[in-house]
């Protein structure tokens, strides 16, 4: 099911830009999905908003697609795909058993709107986002992309005002592994020498929107520290651990 471009929002300027060779590199972990499954309760149908290339979708239920971007919805593998915004989803009250949006809501420009919007065709509702104001921080901003951070804060809402406007009756921390599969900005915190490839940070919405020179002398200093060992030696103790809790968190509301 595939609207004309003439009948939604325009597409994300970003994901348009990002979105080519994007499922290479963000590829589902098998820990979220089976979180994100337990959230959905066991819906039969569900509308999948800022559905990018379609990860996380459950593959026993009935699902459409819906995100702003050509580009990302040509790389979703399902047949029912719409091109639209969160804050206008084109379908009527109470079609969907569920609404998911997984790491999506930072890029809506109405976030209330988007929200009141899941709640009006879903009756149950399943998002995953990132706190800002949770910490440890990542180490690559602190010591190499301070920039981030304040790109970071001004598109992410704070987890808390997230739940109170979509009702949320369960908020469930995910620490990320440190084999995460999904190649947004945290799955690399013990492995380093990939935020190295252009590839890897292409596939981030944040890296992406950095200038190059922002980028070029970060990516050397991290180069120099790993070849020398002096980010090994300073984060030892990080290498040891399997998981750690950088603030993702699913939530839900509705039956």
């Amino acid at each position: 099911m595939n609207t004309p471009a003439s009948a939604s929002p325009a597409p994300s300027a970003v994901y348009d830009r990002i979105g080519v060779g994007y499922r290479r590199v963000r590829r589902p972990d098998p820990r979220l999905a089976a979180l994100i499954r337990e959230g959905l309760g066991g819906a039969r149908t569900a509308v999948n908003v800022g559905a990018g290339t379609g990860s996380y979708e459950p593959a026993d239920a009935g699902v459409v697609a819906v995100d702003p971007s050509q580009v990302m919805l040509d790389q979703h593998p399902g047949a029912r795909k719409v091109l639209a915004g969160a804050e206008a989803l084109p379908f009527e009250d109470g079609a969907f058993d569920a609404a998911m949006a997984v790491m999506t809501v930072h890029h809506w420009p109405g976030l209330r709107r988007g929200l009141a919007e899941l709640r009006r065709v879903a009756r149950r509702q399943l998002v995953f986002t990132w706190d800002p104001v949770h910490r440890p921080e990542l180490w690559v901003v602190g010591e190499y992309f301070p920039e981030i951070r304040a790109m970071e804060r001004a598109r992410f809402t704070p987890v808390s005002e997230v739940a109170e406007a979509m009702g949320a009756h369960t908020v469930v921390p995910f620490p990320v592994p440190h084999d995460f599969t999904d190649g947004f900005q945290t799955a690399y915190w013990r492995r380093p020498e990939m935020f190295l490839d252009p590839v890897v940070r292409a596939a981030s919405s944040t890296f992406a929107q950095l200038p190059g020179s922002v980028v070029g002398p970060a990516v050397a200093r991290l180069r120099a520290d790993l070849e020398s060992g002096e980010w090994h030696r300073r984060h030892a103790e990080l290498l040891t651990r399997d998981a750690v809790d950088y603030g993702y968190r699913l939530l839900v509301a509705g039956e």
